[in-house]
């Protein structure tokens, strides 16, 4: 392969990609897979960030739907986050490649806390880097974090992976009729409403000109095709 067309990267994963077939929970073989992809972009020298959801263990915005006070809701939504790290770390580690778990929320026994400076020094060792808890703040998703942390961290893309390839004009699992785009400019993401991530993210993305690319996180081979300068997907950009 020719050189990578990025040096550093943020990827989103959603925490649903985890769960695998099921509906609920961690699938260790699909942690496994994820790593495995992972580690082919990473010994192609790139730096890569991780930030991972919660949505397969828990949702802070749908548990205060149902009652829940939501600052609880969502700093239950953060732990959740950790616990999907510490699986995709421990899943890295199993194919030898040297991961670090930094985390937002405290939780020294199984984390190191997120210092900017410090998770630079990982990527300079050529360490994965997973960030976990969220920004540590409630009102905030993982998509917020994914695009404050590849800022902050100076990735050069966010790719966010999902279950579909691409942004469409409306929901492909629902509509056989939906239209994917190949580009897509912030604005009319704002403008047309289409939750890709959600409208912090994409403002923020907007105002530090960090493009994004959805793509089918499924789909074997997908991020190193990406990484080799392939259009896999949507590019969300100026």
């Amino acid at each position: 392969m020719n050189k990578p067309a990025f040096s550093r990267i943020l990827l989103k994963l959603s925490g649903e990609v985890l769960a695998g077939d099921k509906e609920f929970g961690i699938d260790p073989q699909k942690a496994k897979e994820l790593a495995s992809e992972i580690k082919v972009a990473h010994d192609l020298g790139i730096d890569i960030v991780l930030v991972i959801g919660a949505g397969n263990i828990f949702r802070g915005i749908k548990a205060a739907s149902k009652g829940m006070d939501r600052v609880t809701g969502d700093y239950l939504g953060m732990l959740a986050t950790i616990m999907n790290a510490i699986s995709l770390q421990d899943a890295l580690e199993k194919l030898n490649v040297e991961t670090r778990t930094l985390s937002a929320i405290t939780v020294t026994q199984i984390s190191e806390p997120f210092i900017r400076r410090r998770a630079l020094r990982h990527l300079e060792k050529n360490r994965v880097v997973i960030v976990a808890g969220g920004t540590g703040n409630p009102y905030f998703s993982t998509d917020t974090a994914a695009a404050l942390r590849a800022t902050e961290l100076k990735a050069e893309i966010l790719l966010k992976a999902t279950k579909v390839n691409g942004v469409f004009d409306k929901d492909p699992l629902v509509h056989d009729d939906a239209r994917p785009y190949k580009y897509i400019s912030y604005s009319d993401v704002m403008l047309k409403n289409l939750r890709i991530m959600d409208m912090t993210a994409i403002t923020l993305c907007k105002e530090n000109n960090l493009p994004i690319r959805v793509f089918d996180v499924n789909g074997k081979g997908n991020l190193k095709e990406i990484l080799s300068g392939k259009e896999i997907g949507t590019i969300v950009s100026n």
